[in-house]
């Protein structure tokens, strides 16, 4: 903001400071009069320059985190797909069921034949004991321990989680996330879901053939389904069902966070 003097003031001034003889304040004598007897000459010292303005340099941008979202793996191939659920060990993973095999890895954010964040060794999985006994639609869900060894980062870290959500309801607006076991690149898809039958919800999206159970229904950044369920998650690749998420998966879910 400029700074405004009265313009008599500024008259004024410049009148003292014509050719250095004007009068000096608070006398009757001229300066020159004044340096004759031995009284030294007002000295006008000149106005400091402003300091330069030094601009910090902007801070380079955080690195991307990978997808939570990433493919399941096994005797060196990827078969179904699986993604980060919240946990306060940040280690946890969700997928179907019927995709839990041994010998699994997970490469979260993995695309294109890339695993940006390398493979996580699955050490523990926990399914709901109905589906053990009868492989239960109802209950074709389960939780994988990760780690990956020499990495004291946790998984979650890395790449943010889902948070699970439990009775949602059946009718939401989601995104669809799943690795075809044709392709080194997940398919996304956005969706409307609907109930199919008492514990089953189905979702309409173009494109998810085998390699694609497990993956994660979100919505607000809850995950309320995985693709599994009835016809372990479909007979065709354009319709695709998951178990409803209710207790049966609050409690599995507990039971592997404490």
């Amino acid at each position: 903001m400029a700074i405004k003097f009265p313009r008599t003031a500024l008259t004024a001034a410049a009148a003292l400071l014509v050719m250095g003889t004007g009068l000096v304040l608070g006398t009757g004598t001229t300066a020159d009069d004044a340096y004759a007897a031995g009284a030294p000459a007002p000295v006008t010292t000149p106005a400091p320059a402003p300091a330069p303005v030094t601009t910090a340099p902007a801070a380079p941008p955080a690195p991307k985190a990978a997808s939570p979202v990433g493919a399941l793996f096994a005797n060196g191939s990827h078969y179904c797909t699986a993604s980060v659920v919240h946990s306060g060990a940040g280690d946890l993973v969700l997928t179907a069921a019927h995709c839990v095999k041994d010998g699994m890895s997970f490469a979260p954010g993995y695309h294109d034949g890339v695993a940006p964040l390398g493979m996580w060794t699955v050490t523990g999985v926990a399914v709901a004991g109905g589906w053990t006994s009868s492989a239960d639609p109802d209950l074709d869900f389960a939780f994988l321990t990760v780690r990956q060894a020499g990495n004291a980062n946790s998984l979650e870290s890395l790449t943010g989680a889902n948070v699970l959500g439990t009775d949602r309801g059946f009718d939401h607006r989601i995104t669809l996330t799943g690795y075809p076991d044709t392709s080194d690149s997940p398919v996304v898809c956005e969706g409307t879901t609907t109930r199919s039958d008492t514990y089953q919800m189905r979702v309409a999206c173009p494109g998810f053939p085998d390699g694609t159970s497990g993956g994660p229904w979100v919505t607000g950044g809850e995950v309320i389904g995985v693709i599994g369920g009835y016809q372990l998650g479909g007979d065709t690749p354009d319709v695709s069902y998951s178990a409803y998420f209710d207790d049966d998966i609050a409690k599995l879910y507990a039971s592997v966070t404490g």
